[in-house]
């Protein structure tokens, strides 16, 4: 099987990027599953229904999400009818919505789960015993979005997943990082798959106003930068029958303007 993880969506821009690139990304690397985080594909916040509805035209068959999952206030009562949408799953008890989805390609199941990190968040349960209690009963291969601020959590994540989990991806910083590997118990890790918006913007935002916010401290509106060159970050790899990784790569690509 093969599996395309696409990094954080940011508003139209990121929309745009994947919707401008994900056709030659699907001809090259031929994937049977498309995971993809949308918590800011809503004007780089949030997520609606209209956007999602969007994003499974491109055949995206899972999206995950995080800290930003109830930014848009419509969200709270359309998340019933997304799904293939999932919230991390430590978030609170009570809050609407799935933190985990199994489906079915080609035969095979995929579990795909999302967590969130404490260090920097909000409120959250443990996400470390939140995957112990799903990754029990979890069917087929065991994917994670690891929605995370801090690196060293994520990273201290990865190896207390390492070899019940298929495969650990970052999301969250927006920045893709160079340190895809298998870890010492065949799992698949990396600390963040990156995003998909503007290249020359602060985190897929445009930079004036987080600049100034640095500069004074003063709270400023943050708006989606849309113009200049796009950015598509993904990462790919397969695994076989056994459920071991076989393959994988970092996807890369960016546009002129």
């Amino acid at each position: 099987m093969r599996i395309l993880h696409i990094g954080d969506i940011i508003g139209r821009t990121g929309r745009k990027a994947v919707q401008t690139f994900l056709p030659a990304v699907r001809e090259k690397y031929r994937p049977d599953i498309i995971i993809a985080n949308a918590e800011n594909s809503s004007g780089g916040f949030g997520i609606t229904y209209a956007v999602y509805e969007e994003l499974l035209r491109l055949d995206i068959d899972i999206l995950t999400t995080g800290n930003h999952i109830w930014d848009n206030r419509e969200t709270e009562t359309s998340i019933r009818k997304m799904e293939r949408l999932i919230r991390p799953a430590n978030l609170p008890e009570g809050v609407p919505g799935n933190g985990h989805i199994t489906i079915e390609k080609n035969g095979e199941k995929f579990t795909a789960i999302n967590l969130i990190g404490r260090v920097f968040m909000g409120l959250s349960d443990c996400p470390f015993r939140k995957f112990d209690s799903i990754v029990k009963d979890a069917a087929g291969f065991v994917f994670v979005d690891f929605h995370a601020e801090a690196t060293s959590e994520k990273a201290a994540f990865g190896l207390y997943a390492d070899g019940r989990a298929g495969a650990v991806a970052g999301t969250h910083t927006h920045v893709q990082t160079n340190d895809d590997r298998i870890l010492p118990k065949g799992t698949l890790y990396l600390t963040d798959t990156g995003m998909c918006g503007s290249l020359n913007s602060v985190i897929g935002m445009a930079k004036d106003a987080p600049i100034e916010r640095f500069l004074t401290g003063m709270p400023r509106k943050f708006e989606v930068e849309n113009k200049g060159k796009m950015v598509f970050n993904a990462l790919f790899f397969e695994y076989d029958s056994a459920l071991k990784i076989v393959d994988f790569s970092k996807v890369s690509i960016t546009s002129g303007d």
